[in-house]
C-alpha cells in the first residue's frame, strides 16, 4: 500500500489543527526556566510535558536534535520517546537535524530520520543543501518511499546565511533561488501539496524570491525572535497559505505549565489563521 505523502497529511494537519509548528527545544536556560536541571532528568521531564500538552493539538511538532544529542545515548533516547508519543498523539514530528553530505553519508542520515523502521523515524526532517541539491537525492528519494517530507535550507533568518545564500550564480539567480528552483521542481504536479519544503526565516521582511515551489515553506523566527503572525504576509506574498510558523521560546516559556502551553499555542495558531485570512 502506497503510504499518503507527508504534503497531503501536512495540508490536512494544518486545516484541522492551525497552522502552527512548535519546537521543542529543550536547551539549558530553557530547563532552569521551568525550574528544572540541566542534566537527563530535566530533559525527560520537560519532552514529556511539552509532548503531553501540545501533540494531540498542534499540526507539527519540530524537536531540535541537538539539544537531544548533548546527553549522549541517553538523550537520543528521551527523543526517540518523544517521536513516538507525539506521532501516537495525532501530531506530525518534523525533526529539525540539518543534516546534509554525499553519497552513502547522506543515505545513511535518510535512513535515520526516513526509514520507517528506524527508531528515529519522523514524518520530516530539515535538509542542508549546500554541497549541491542533487546531494539531497538519498533523502528526496527514502521520504517518497516512507510518505515523509523534507525541508531543504533556503533563507535563513541568521545574518551570517546571506553571504552563501543570497550569493549570485552563474545565472544571475540567487543561490536560495537556485535551491528554490529545485523544490519546485522536485513538487511539480502534487496535490494538494508538495512533500519538499523550504524553510525561510519569518524575520527577512520580502524575501525577494519566487517562493511558490507547490510545497510547504517552514517559517521559524515567529514570537522570540521578533517576527509576528502579522509579517507572514509581506515576507511570502501569495504563497502565505502553504506557511508554516515555526515557534519554540514564544510558547515553552509559558511551561510546565501544561494549559499555558495550550493556550499559548491556540493563541499563536489564531493569529496566523487572521493574518492569512487577511490577504
Amino acid at each position: 500500500m502506497t503510504p499518503e505523502p507527508f504534503g497531503a497529511r501536512l495540508r490536512h494537519a494544518m486545516d484541522t489543527r492551525g497552522p502552527l509548528c512548535v519546537g521543542i527545544d529543550p536547551h539549558g536556560s530553557l530547563l532552569t526556566a521551568w525550574g528544572l536541571n540541566d542534566d537527563i532528568g530535566g530533559l525527560e521531564r520537560f519532552t514529556r510535558t511539552a509532548v503531553e500538552a501540545l501533540a494531540d493539538r498542534v499540526a507539527v511538532l519540530k524537536p531540535q536534535s541537538a539539544f537531544f544529542e548533548r546527553f549522549g545515548s541517553r538523550g537520543i533516547a528521551v527523543l526517540e520517546k518523544a517521536v513516538e508519543e507525539a506521532r501516537a498523539a495525532g501530531a506530525l514530528v518534523l525533526m529539525d537535524a540539518k543534516r546534509g553530505d554525499i553519497g552513502s553519508t547522506m543515505g545513511a542520515y535518510a535512513a535515520t530520520y526516513l526509514d520507517k523502521d528506524s527508531p528515529l523515524f519522523s514524518d520530516a526532517v530539515t535538509l542542508s543543501p549546500y554541497l549541491g541539491f542533487g546531494s539531497l537525492r538519498p533523502a528526496l528519494d527514502a521520504a517518497a518511499v516512507s510518505g515523509a517530507g523534507v525541508f531543504v535550507l533556503a533563507l535563513t533568518s541568521n545574518p551570517e546565511g546571506a553571504e552563501v545564500q543570497r550569493s549570485t550564480t552563474a545565472d544571475g539567480r540567487s543561490l536560495a533561488q537556485l535551491m528554490l528552483d529545485h523544490m519546485a521542481a522536485e513538487n511539480a504536479g502534487a496535490e494538494p501539496l508538495g512533500s519538499v519544503g523550504a524553510v525561510v526565516g519569518a524575520t527577512l521582511g520580502d524575501a525577494g524570491v519566487n517562493l511558490d515551489i507547490n510545497g510547504p515553506l517552514l517559517a521559524p523566527g515567529i514570537g522570540a525572535q521578533g517576527a509576528t503572525p502579522a509579517d507572514l504576509p509581506g515576507v511570502f506574498g501569495s504563497a502565505v497559505g502553504n506557511v508554516v510558523p515555526s515557534v519554540s521560546r514564544g510558547v515553552l516559556r509559558h511551561g510546565p505549565d501544561v494549559a499555558a502551553l495550550r493556550e499559548s499555542a491556540a493563541r499563536f495558531a489564531q493569529e496566523v489563521r487572521s493574518a492569512v485570512a487577511g490577504i
